[in-house]
């Protein structure tokens, strides 16, 4: 994305991140997002390039973590529920459902741009805790931002920030959550 917009990084962070929450809410969609990034920025982008840009952006956000595919896998071989809360616009979403197999595996999928919604407004773990029809403290949350975890853990829910899998391992153990589930 950078080579396409031809930005330096920092240039390219900021254009990137100042309509995210938007268009990860709803309000934009991946090619309105793109379209106002490029335009701000000055780019003279055609069609194409924003087709590219929203495909290399769909793609970025679709690393897989087979240790944690795996771990999933063990929860629901356990007889738990599993859910994704997902703060992702439309094109990100759509590139993942074509691409992406084991999201069906999933008791639950909350995509944040069909609830107008992100994290971590409360609103939308209230909307993931009525689809999975569990209670906040019988609810583990993970996530890699501090904010979402805080939230979710403010609303009664266990909550681990997600950094390598390594340290979920031993803040599992931590808290005592291998005694009552499967470890990744």
């Amino acid at each position: 994305m950078l080579r396409i917009t031809g930005l330096a990084a920092e240039r390219f962070e900021a254009f990137y991140w100042a309509d995210r929450n938007a268009f990860d809410a709803g309000a934009l969609t991946g090619r309105a997002f793109w379209q106002k990034l490029t335009s701000e920025a000055g780019i003279g982008a055609s069609e194409s390039t924003i087709d590219e840009l929203v495909a290399l952006d769909a793609r970025m956000w679709m690393t897989e973590n087979s240790v944690m595919l795996a771990w999933q896998l063990k929860l629901k071989q356990h007889g738990l529920l599993t859910a994704i809360v997902s703060n992702m616009g439309d094109t990100v979403h759509q590139a993942m459902e074509r691409e992406l197999p084991w999201l069906a595996r999933f008791d639950v999928l909350v995509w944040s741009y069909l609830l107008r919604i992100t994290k971590p407004d409360l609103a939308i773990y209230r909307h993931v805790l009525e689809k999975l029809g569990t209670r906040p403290g019988e609810t583990l949350f993970i996530d890699d931002r501090k904010a979402n975890v805080d939230a979710a853990v403010a609303m009664g829910m266990k909550g681990i920030v997600f950094t390598e899998v390594e340290r979920l391992r031993a803040d599992l153990i931590a808290v005592g959550l291998d005694r009552e589930i499967p470890l990744p």
